[in-house]
């Protein structure tokens, strides 16, 4: 219906309070295809595959002696899944766990994965991790080239495809580039989303200080993290056309949680790393 909040009856933007006892109907799913239909998108024919990877750093319950265990999170989330979920109303979930007793981890991952893949429509893979075996993975950073010392002037902040350019289209090359210059906004409280972002494809030379402007343009643009990686993904694709594509992004947390989409036409999976923002 015209003129309806998408966002009706969610919690975004709401003052909201925690609740501490396990509650799995806290989670609000949000449909993929409100976003994708805007941008020409068939839900039953993907242009893409892909993740969203989420990251849960404040996570806590009870053993069953009543003594509370933390651990760090990850959840997969597929490109496919009908709905995504929304930000808030999944950090309010996990905050349900923080009194409630479980016998032992492997409870508690099935827990998550029984309700998040309920929400989302479609299975949710889940990884508990000791907070020790975290601190050995390190920070790391994207594979590639930064693209963010091309000399550049910059004066549009909408997403504007026309900014794309071939540098050398009868140049064939395979290139990974990044940027950590990414920032989008929430799409009902306006607040910030700040990210890195990761573009590898083969296909005709893209002019580099095009891509950091088309990257940079999105700095006003509000959307949720998953449609704007896919948004970069069709534009790319429909300017460049890359005969191989891979956009993937990971942004900084927020409320205790980060989310990185993963959209490629590629076999390759998203590289396992935590970058230094995160």
């Amino acid at each position: 219906m015209a003129g309806k909040d998408p966002h009706q009856g969610t919690l975004l933007g709401k003052n909201t309070e925690y609740v501490s006892v396990y509650s799995p109907s806290l989670l609000c799913p949000i449909p993929r295809q409100q976003s994708r239909r805007e941008l020409g998108i068939n839900p039953g024919a993907l242009p893409f595959r892909g993740v969203d990877i989420w990251t849960a750093y404040e996570i806590s319950w009870l053993n069953n002696d009543g003594k509370p265990v933390v651990a760090i999170a990850e959840f997969e989330v597929p490109a496919n899944s009908p709905a995504i979920i929304e930000s808030k109303s999944f950090k309010l979930y996990l905050n349900s766990f923080n009194q409630t007793a479980f016998s032992d981890v492997q409870s508690v991952s099935q827990t998550l994965e029984s309700d998040l893949s309920s929400a989302a429509g479609a299975t949710v893979m889940v990884r508990l991790k000791p907070l020790e075996s975290v601190a050995l993975e390190g920070v790391g950073h994207f594979t590639g080239e930064c693209i963010d010392d091309e000399p550049v002037k910059i004066d549009c902040y909408s997403p504007s495809p026309d900014l794309l350019a071939l540098h050398k289209p009868e140049k064939i090359v395979s290139e990974s580039l990044y940027s950590n210059l990414l920032k989008s906004n929430c799409p009902v409280t306006g607040q910030p989303d700040w990210a890195s972002v990761f573009v590898q494809y083969r296909g005709a030379q893209i002019d580099r200080a095009s891509l950091l402007k088309y990257i940079i343009s999105f700095r006003e643009h509000q959307d949720f993290h998953e449609h704007c990686v896919e948004r970069m993904f069709l534009e790319i694709q429909e300017r460049c056309q890359p005969e191989a594509l891979t956009v993937y992004a990971r942004y900084t947390r927020r409320g205790g949680l980060d989310i990185n989409p993963y959209r490629t036409n590629g076999s390759e999976g998203p590289m396992d790393v935590r970058l230094v923002r995160q």
